[in-house]
Formats: structure tokens, C-alpha cells, sequence
């Protein structure tokens, strides 16, 4: 290694300061007087997955002027066939921060991996230098490179499929990294687990993504609080996902590895398998090993803050769930596909709560692929139906009905809502939410209410109903122990078996 990169990034700045300081001595508080934060005040962050949600993600760590993202990692280093929701969205994403209308105008397709990651990342520092160029942003194929050469890292933001995410987290904070995930913490509950007991005793700033700030949720439990639905009896949530395409086995055909992708580390801790195209990009969420589902996907972002809000923090006891069955034709002759390698298309699952601090014991229900629940009598009575997607709160008096993750909420019937103050009627579209709290909280070193710390009942729950599904029977859960204490052969999906090298 030369002496350049035993440098960390501190020690870089504070040289490049005092070579600086024998041209012009220009103190921090006049640089931020003019608008910008002077080097040593920002946090150095380094961007661990370059697809399609980490470029999607990145233009807004830059645009941050706490924010100086000094490394990208990503086992691809270089394709132009990523699938997304749109073939341009995020390229005009990218062209609207880096004010170049010409940004990916020969690509084929849809571009991803590290070298677009580090290319967008100094083409955006090259704008503000004073040469016009700019070389500071480093670039790893392998996290571990990445974390045993580059010293000067506050925090690393995790966007890789989930079935890594534990990994990366822990070996961050085994270097004393903060760390900022997207959901899930992890696919496995067991690694869900050793990650959230990393995060309570290594001291790290930890944020979990899928936190939002949600006043829609304080209003709900204003409203229960106040008696207006009696006792929670029942959660109901509902999403329109998956919109990726969904398997039911493994591919049999072998397709070369494309150059420039390393799959055996994007495998990471899952055993050895063939590659394929139809385990990566945004379709690896479909998939056990690789993914958590709809639930995982979406529910962490209207369940977690949901279960912060009114005090849910001990985990389920039970779950159950249901999945779309499906058939295949072989001569002429329908068989029934036994599928226990992806997460179905659609699916409904029940989870049992015990008596919380401030709740009584409750049921919640998850459905996704077109399911939800049936219009209550208070909907049905005005000639409507549950929306396409949303939250419902089932109490013993009454019930209140928002969006997906609560937006605009009612109580039923709506006769109830109309006499409510106008003080209570929230527009959500005019809610201002701080997605950056994990900034601040790095620099205070004080834990945002998205901390990891704070996860292990969501955690617990998520990764139970994927449990469920592969169980296909009703499973009741021990979270002191933790175990599947009526199927023992169910407490195999508590954890996975680990490639060589990557256990956990």
C-alpha cells in the first residue's frame, strides 16, 4: 500500500489545510458564512451498492453539504442492464443534479455498478473545485478492501440486496463505522438479532432507512388515546407489490457470468449457486436467500413507525400465512409446483401480539399482490371500498382508516370524522418529513428513532411471516429464546446456511 493510501481522509484534510493556509488562511466559520461546510465539519460517507436504489439514493448524500462521500463499492463494475420502474428515471434523476443534460445519452440501456457510482460522485465534486476536476472518491469491488484501507469513514450507507445487509453492518461496526441501512436489517431473524445487539454494544450511530417521521400516526393515537375506537383489536395493512416478476423455481439453464461482475461475492453468505440473471437487479427481493418479500420490501416503512408510536415492542407469539398456489402443465397433465425457494405472488399473514405496555394483545394482518380486506359496514354503508392500498386500526368502538403508511386519516364512519376539529384532518402532501435525521445524529452522536436499536420488534416480525410461509402451518414463537417452539423443523428459517467464510 503506498503512503498515499495509509493517509486517512482526516489526516489528508487537515495537509491539505496547512498546505493551503501558506496562500490564503480562510477560517470555517467565513466558508460557512458563504454558504458552505468547511471539510472538517462534514461526515465522510462511503455508498456500498451502486443499482439502481443506490443511484437513486446518491444524488441526495450530495446534494447534502454535511455530506462528502469519499468511497462506492459494488461487485459489478460496469452494466447497462438494470431493470427500474422507469427507463429514464434515474438518469434524469442524475442530470438534474449534475446539471448535464448529456449524462448516459449513449447508453443502451439502464447503466449500474461502481463506475457509475464514482463517476457521478466526482463529476458532481468537479463542479464546485476550482480546476474543474476532481479524483477523491475511491472505488471497491469488496467491502472488506474497502474497510480495511479506507480510515477516515464516519458512516457507510448499505444498499445491496438484503440478503448482505447483516454482513456489511456488522463489519462496519466491527471497525467502528456508523452505519445507515435500507430495510430489511437483515432477511434471517437470527442475523436480524446479532446485528441489533452489535449496534446496542459497539456504541454505533445506526439508522434504519425505512423510518419516517409520521404525525399522521400521532393523530391515530390521539384518537385512541381519546377512547374513539375503544380497544385495538386488529392492524390491517395492504400493498399492491410485488410489482417485480415472481418465480416459483430455480432457473435450470447456466448463462455466463457477465465480465466485470463478481458473483460469488455478490452471493456473500449464501452457499454456492449458479448464476443467473434472475437473482439480481431489483427481482432478487422475490426470492428466499435473497430477499424478504413484499413485507419486507414495503411493511417496514408503515410498520415501523407505526409500532414506535403506539409502544409495540414486544414481538409476536404466533403467525400464520397463506400464499397463491400454482401449477404447471408437463404432457398435457397439470402438477401442483412445491415452492419453497420464492416468496409467492400474493399472500396474506397473520401475526398474534401479546398485551403490549399500553395495549392490550392484538392481531395484525398483512396482504400484498392485489389482496386486502374487505370494506367494513362503514365503508359498505357509503358505497365505498378500501383503497388500493392502506392501514385500517380495528377497534372494539370504532376503526380509522389512512393510506399505506397512514396518510390522510379518518375515523369510521366518516359521520364520526366530519365532527372532528379541523386541527385533526392531516393533508399528508403538505407534511415536510426529515429523511436526513441520521446526518445530524451522526455529528451528536445521538440515536435517531430509526436506530437499530429500536428495530428488533419489526426486525422480528418481518422475517416471522416469511418463516410462516415456508412453515405452511401456524407457528408460535418464543422472542426470549428465540425459537419456533411448536415445529422444530421451521427454526431452520431462523437463520441459513452460511457459505464458508461468511458465517454469522
Amino acid at each position: 500500500m503506498s503512503s498515499k493510501d495509509n493517509l486517512n481522509r482526516r489526516e489528508f484534510i487537515g495537509t491539505a489545510a496547512t498546505i493551503a493556509a501558506s496562500f490564503s488562511i480562510v477560517p470555517s466559520h467565513v466558508i460557512a458564512g458563504l454558504g458552505k461546510v468547511p471539510p472538517s465539519d462534514q461526515i465522510t460517507v462511503a455508498n456500498i451498492g451502486c443499482g439502481t436504489q443506490g443511484l437513486r439514493e446518491m444524488g441526495g448524500l450530495l446534494l447534502n453539504p454535511n455530506i462528502r462521500v469519499v468511497a462506492v463499492c459494488d461487485s459489478n463494475k460496469y452494466t447497462e442492464d438494470y431493470i427500474d420502474w422507469s427507463p429514464y428515471g434515474i438518469r434524469d434523476d442524475i442530470r438534474k443534479v449534475l446539471g448535464d443534460d448529456s449524462w448516459w445519452e449513449n447508453a443502451k440501456g439502464i447503466p449500474g455498478g461502481r463506475d457509475v457510482g464514482q463517476a457521478f460522485v466526482e463529476k458532481y465534486y468537479a463542479k464546485n473545485s476550482p480546476g474543474g476536476t476532481y479524483k477523491g472518491c475511491s472505488s471497491y469491488e469488496d467491502f472488506r478492501e474497502l474497510f480495511a484501507k479506507e480510515k477516515g469513514i464516519d458512516v457507510v450507507k448499505i444498499m445491496t440486496p438484503d440478503h448482505t445487509h447483516a454482513s456489511i453492518a456488522l463489519a462496519a461496526m466491527n471497525n467502528g463505522i456508523n452505519v445507515v441501512t435500507h430495510k430489511p436489517i437483515s432477511n434471517r431473524l437470527l442475523e436480524g438479532r446479532k446485528v441489533i445487539e452489535k449496534a446496542n454494544t459497539s456504541g454505533a450511530i445506526t439508522h434504519l432507512l425505512a423510518w419516517s417521521d409520521r404525525p399522521e400516526y400521532r393523530q391515530m393515537k390521539a384518537w385512541m388515546d381519546g377512547g374513539l375506537i375503544g380497544e385495538l383489536k386488529e392492524i390491517h395493512n395492504w400493498s399492491y407489490r410485488p410489482v417485480w416478476q415472481q418465480w416459483t423455481k430455480r432457473p435450470t439453464d447456466t448463462p455466463p457470468i457477465p465480465s466485470g461482475f463478481n458473483w460469488d461475492l455478490w452471493l456473500g453468505p449464501v452457499p454456492d449457486m449458479n448464476y443467473h440473471p434472475h437473482y439480481t437487479n431489483n427481482v432478487f427481493r422475490g426470492w428466499y436467500e435473497f430477499g424478504g418479500g413484499s413485507v419486507a420490501d414495503m411493511g417496514h416503512y408503515s410498520l415501523f413507525p407505526l409500532f414506535e408510536t403506539l409502544g409495540i415492542t414486544k414481538s409476536p407469539i404466533a403467525a400464520k400465512a397463506f400464499g397463491t398456489t400454482t401449477r404447471e402443465e408437463i404432457d398435457h397433465v397439470y402438477h401442483w409446483v412445491d415452492n419453497n425457494v420464492a416468496f409467492p405472488a400474493s399472500c396474506m399473514i397473520k401475526w398474534k401480539f401479546p398485551e403490549q405496555e399500553n395495549l392490550p394483545g392484538f392481531d395484525l394482518f398483512w396482504y400484498d399482490g392485489g389482496m386486502k380486506p374487505f370494506a367494513p359496514e362503514e365503508l359498505e354503508i357509503d358505497g365505498k371500498d378500501t383503497p388500493e392500498e392502506g392501514l385500517m386500526l380495528v377497534g372494539t368502538k370504532g376503526k380509522i382508516l389512512g393510506g399505506f403508511r397512514g396518510e390522510n386519516p379518518v375515523l369510521l364512519p366518516e359521520s364520526k370524522m366530519n365532527a372532528r376539529p379541523e386541527s385533526e384532518k392531516i393533508n399528508s402532501r403538505e407534511v415536510d418529513r426529515d429523511t436526513d435525521m441520521w446526518v445530524e445524529a451522526v455529528k451528536t452522536k445521538k440515536q435517531t428513532p430509526g436506530s437499530f436499536t429500536r428495530a428488533q420488534t419489526i426486525t422480528d416480525t418481518i422475517n416471522l411471516g416469511a418463516i410462516a410461509l415456508r412453515a405452511g402451518k401456524r407457528i408460535e414463537f418464543d422472542a426470549s429464546i428465540p425459537k419456533i417452539t411448536n415445529d422444530e423443523s421451521a427454526n431452520q428459517y431462523l437463520t441459513r446456511e452460511y457459505r464458508k467464510g461468511w458465517e454469522i
